[in-house]
């Protein structure tokens, strides 16, 4: 069958009443003019596909389809673009939008797509670097939890000498303490450290998943082959004992028996038996030996400690010394008091100390001054004593015969005679002596970069001036590290000062009780 053929002029008019907005209905159109649906739906798809925007929402033009209406309207008028964009089912407002796009669209600037992935893998490192930073301090947070429980629950007395027997209740508690710490976040070795044990004490103690007792109490020994018999022992108390040796001691019974071609021990093994059968008291009319403690004193800060000491001058007689009494600041190192004369006496020694809290105002304070000093005739003067008394400045004596137990007068004795323009062959009179002394304090306290406390001058360190210093010290040393890098294989130079100064060596554990003891 023949295709049918439509006058043109029909079927545009069809094709406009097909169109939008007002488009008509396929199946009435249909009936009214006898044409086939078929052949109305396929002119529609025709229109539709020449001019895909004409029956298609705004919301769903593509960009493409934006700019073609915007360059259909570009050159119409105000009616002819209300016209045109009721014909296209837009609104006015929304083209003067995509021709706003259109105008703006050079003046976005687009990054390098380049220069986008490298921020975006900084980004990602840098994200992943704040990850690994947050989990090590959550395990840092989590392991100092756990030993702060540990530290409260833990027993106190794990510590001590190598090879110390501790009981199993303790050794029970002690592994449970740990795998619970560690069951928390906290590694094993930081809470054997926190009960001092090593980490292989635990590992011992908790072999095979119980915990054992100490064995070696248990353990049969054979006796040492050089122990004394019971015969043996016998005779050392029947000899010390006997006549002819009832008075002497056994440095004296050893040699004695040598001579008469007998030797039964040693004088230490003689000691050692008669100290077990409680025989050897002491019975000489002296004193019985008694050990001293070494003096222990603690500066925190200046004018908490001061040592004092008296040194000869040389004088230019043979055998003639000017008497040099010097009063130094232990925490400082500063000279805060000195004195010269010919002669040592208490007077002199009570000028000074005075001369010292002046200057100091010492007396203001409410925390006593502590001043040590070695066992001299001028510094044990009743009358100095008193003067101390009513001063409020407690005294402190080196132990006797003991030569270092003022080590600070001692070094800055030595620092003095030891100076290149120091007068070996003495001084013609006291004047002289006096001025040397002076310009010595001078340059000691205002220009002597002192080793002990960071190389900065006494004077400083006993004013303050000296954080400063440090602080600047520190910044200038990470800028050299910082600038360059491959010169420094570890940390920089610690400049930070020490927070307190011992008169004697002292272990941390000690310094610890000795400072809350003056604080209570």
């Amino acid at each position: 069958m023949p295709r049918k053929v439509y006058p043109k002029k029909l079927k545009e008019s069809i094709l406009k009443r097909l169109a939008s907005p007002n488009a008509e209905k396929v199946p009435a159109l249909a009936k009214e003019t006898n044409i086939p649906k078929g052949t109305l739906y396929t002119w529609r798809a025709k229109v539709m596909k020449n001019n895909p925007t004409s029956n298609k929402k705004s919301s769903n033009w593509s960009s493409s389809d934006k700019f073609q209406a915007v360059l259909e309207t570009s050159s119409l008028s105000e009616l002819e673009t209300a016209k045109y964009c009721r014909e296209k089912g837009i609104h006015v407002e929304e083209l003067k939008i995509w021709i706003k796009q259109c105008q703006n669209a050079n003046e976005i600037k687009y990054e390098d797509p380049k220069k986008l992935k490298n921020n975006l893998k900084k980004e990602q490192k840098k994200a992943k670097e704040l990850k690994k930073e947050l989990r090590e301090k959550e395990k840092a947070l989590a392991e100092t939890a756990a030993l702060l429980v540990l530290r409260k629950k833990g027993p106190s007395d794990l510590g001590g000498p190598r090879g110390r027997l501790i009981e199993i209740s303790d050794r029970k508690k002690a592994v449970e303490l740990i795998d619970e710490a560690h069951a928390n976040g906290c590694r094993k070795f930081k809470a054997c450290e926190e009960l001092n044990i090593s980490q292989r004490t635990y590992q011992r103690w908790s072999k095979g998943g119980t915990v054992k007792e100490d064995q070696r109490p248990l353990v049969e020994r054979p006796e040492p082959k050089n122990k004394l018999t019971k015969s043996e022992r016998q005779e050392i108390i029947e000899v010390s004992n006997s006549k002819e040796f009832a008075d002497l001691p056994p440095f004296k019974i050893v040699p004695k028996l040598a001579e008469q071609g007998k030797y039964i021990a040693s004088e230490s093994t003689f000691y050692r038996v008669l100290d077990e059968e409680k025989m050897n008291t002491h019975r000489a009319k002296s004193k019985e030996p008694v050990k001293r403690e070494a003096p222990t004193h603690i500066a925190t800060a200046p004018n908490q400690v001061w040592t004092w000491d008296i040194t000869w001058l040389n004088a230019m007689i043979k055998g003639s010394f000017f008497k040099l009494y010097l009063i130094v600041d232990m925490f400082s190192r500063m000279i805060v008091a000195y004195e010269v004369w010919k002669t040592e006496n208490a007077e002199y020694s009570k000028r000074l100390i005075r001369k010292a809290s002046l200057s100091q105002g010492i007396a203001a304070k409410d925390k006593p001054l502590v001043l040590h000093s070695d066992n001299g005739s001028p510094m044990k003067a009743a009358t100095f004593l008193a003067t101390l008394e009513k001063l409020g400045v407690q005294s402190s004596f080196s132990r006797p015969r003991v030569s270092n137990d003022n080590p600070y007068s001692e070094s800055l004795f030595k620092t003095m005679k030891y100076r290149p323009i120091y007068p070996n062959k003495g001084f013609k009179d006291l004047n002289e002596a006096r001025e040397w002394v002076a310009e010595f304090v001078r340059w000691y306290n205002h220009q002597h970069l002192h080793s002990g406390i960071k190389l900065v001058t006494p004077y400083q360190r006993h004013y303050g001036l000296d954080i400063e210093i440090m602080k600047k010290r520190t910044e200038t040393y990470l800028k050299a590290k910082a600038e360059h890098p491959e010169r420094w294989s570890g940390d920089i130079r610690d400049w930070t000062q020490p927070e307190y100064v011992t008169l004697n060596p002292m272990d941390t554990a000690e310094v610890e009780k000795y400072l809350n003891q003056q604080s209570s």
